[in-house]
Parts: C-alpha cells; structure tokens; sequence
C-alpha cells in the first residue's frame, strides 16, 4: 500500500515539475530580480544603496502626479463599473422584456477590438467629433476633451464601457446560484424587497463582488494601453498613470526607479485586497455558519 501512494506521489511530482519550473523562471526569478534591481545604484557598478531608490521615486513629481491621478481615476471608476455591472444584474434577473437583447448590448463591447475602440472614441471626444458638433448645434461651446480637466471622465467612461458588461455576467452567474428556497421563505414570511436585497442576496454575493472590484482594480491599473493609443507617452497631465511613468523609465532604461516603483505599486495591491478581503469577512461571515 505504501509503496503504490508513494508512486502516485512520484508520478504527480514528475507531472508537476514542468509547471514548477515555469512558475520558478517566469514569476518568482523575475519577482528577486526586480527586488535586486531596486536596491543597487545601477546594473553596471552594482553598488548596494538600499531604500535610497525609493525615496527618489517617492520625491519624483511625475511619480507622484502619476500616483494621483491613478488612485482618482481608480477610486472612482471602479465602485462604479462595480454598482452599475451589479444593478444592470438585478434589472435582467428580473422577468423584463427584452432581457436577451439587453444582454447582448451590453456584451458587445467585449467583442469590438481595443483599435476600434480607440477610433469610436476617437470619433466622439475629439475636438472636431461628434460630441462636440452637438453641444455647438445647441449653443454651446468646443472642448478639447481629452487635453482639458474632463480627460479623466472620457476615459472613466471607456472603461465602464468596457468592463460593464463582463462583471455583469459574472453577477448574474452568481444570482442564478442563490437558493431560491431561501428567497421563497423570506417572501412567505412578509420580508420587503429591500430587506430580501440586502439580507439575503447581496451577502450571497459578498464573495462576488469581491472577486468582481479585484478585478475591476487590476483592470484600472491596466487603462495605461486605451490612454496611450488615444494620447501617445505624454498625454495631459490628468491622464498621466503609473503605467506611463514605468513605461517612460523603462525606455530611459532607468531599471532602478522602475523597479522601485513596481514595488511600491504591488504593495498597495496587497494592501487593498487585504482590506477588500476583510470586508468581505465581515459581510459574509453569518453564510459560513
């Protein structure tokens, strides 16, 4: 018996071993090289200087106008995305009519090209486009969108636009595993809509819209290739993000900052996905008993 589980074990281990190797090579080899890189001077002299990497990204002023308007742009297009994608998921797990075509207007974006999409908003919110022609054929006056004070608000609607509908179906996904039991009890019961809304349904989708404003974080981090595509490496200065900052030293070849500030940027991740996870807890903690 002994010797047959410790084949498997030696056969699983053999299985194993090439998805270890990757994993080593490609996340966590790299992870040590970026953590060496962000504590030496430079890669040619190699010389230890410890924090002093980070200070300089913390006292960089493209480094901290990048921080902030990340953590703008962030903190208010993702509980939006996420309350919108979760309301669009109650209206259609209603009976409605047209609840398929609704679906799929809102699924589409998820199949147009990042190019095409860049051209449709292109189209809109250029100082010769569409939505401009408009507000001049009612009266009002030309704005340069996307190199003006609104250029965060077009792009917190393009990633709405994108984003909206695949946390959607990962919310109606989660609805449609709700016991309805439970929901038919609470209405016998003479619970309110609200009071069956929030005590039941919302913490069934604690985990859920967990998962789903994770995501939508890390996508908002990601808005760096619809601003460059649109703007180019230096748009205006509302737009600026983490992502042209690194992509900037990164052509300057400044390895060091580069690095430093990747390091900084994943322990705020951490940081906030450990609070997202503990508010869960706290939600959904009565499910688990």
């Amino acid at each position: 018996m002994d010797k047959s589980i410790r084949r498997v074990k030696n056969i699983s281990a053999v299985y194993l071993l090439p998805s270890v190797i990757g994993v080593a090579l490609f996340f966590i080899l790299p992870f040590f090289v970026v953590i060496y890189y962000s504590v030496i001077d430079n890669p040619i002299s190699k010389e230890f200087v410890f924090l002093d990497n980070f200070y300089s990204v913390l006292t960089n002023k493209a480094f901290q106008l990048a921080v902030s308007n990340t953590l703008k742009f962030s903190f208010i297009a993702v509980p939006l995305v996420v309350i919108l994608s979760l309301t669009v998921a109650f209206l259609l797990d209603m009976q409605i009519p047209g609840k398929s075509r609704i679906r799929t207007a809102f699924l589409s974006p998820m199949m147009v090209p990042i190019a095409s999409v860049i051209l449709i908003w292109q189209v809109l919110f250029h100082y010769n486009g569409l939505l401009n022609e408009i507000i001049v054929h009612f009266g009002g006056g030309k704005t340069d969108w996307l190199k003006s004070g609104q250029a965060q608000i077009v792009i917190i609607l393009l990633f709405i636009w994108k984003n909206l509908g695949y946390n959607m179906v990962l919310f109606m996904s989660s609805l449609s595993n709700i016991p309805r039991e439970i929901v038919e009890v609470a209405v016998m019961e003479s619970a309110s809509k609200w009071q069956v809304f929030y005590h039941i349904k919302l913490r069934y989708l604690s985990s859920s819209i967990l998962f789903v404003t994770i995501l939508s974080v890390i996508n908002s981090f990601k808005i760096f290739r619809e601003i460059y595509l649109l703007t180019g490496d230096y748009p205006f200065d509302s737009l600026y993000m983490l992502q042209h900052y690194m992509n900037n030293m990164f052509r300057s070849l400044d390895y060091q900052k580069l690095s430093a500030a990747a390091i900084l940027m994943s322990l705020f991740m951490i940081v906030l996905i450990g609070i997202l996870f503990l508010a869960e807890n706290v939600v959904g903690k009565d499910l688990d008993g």
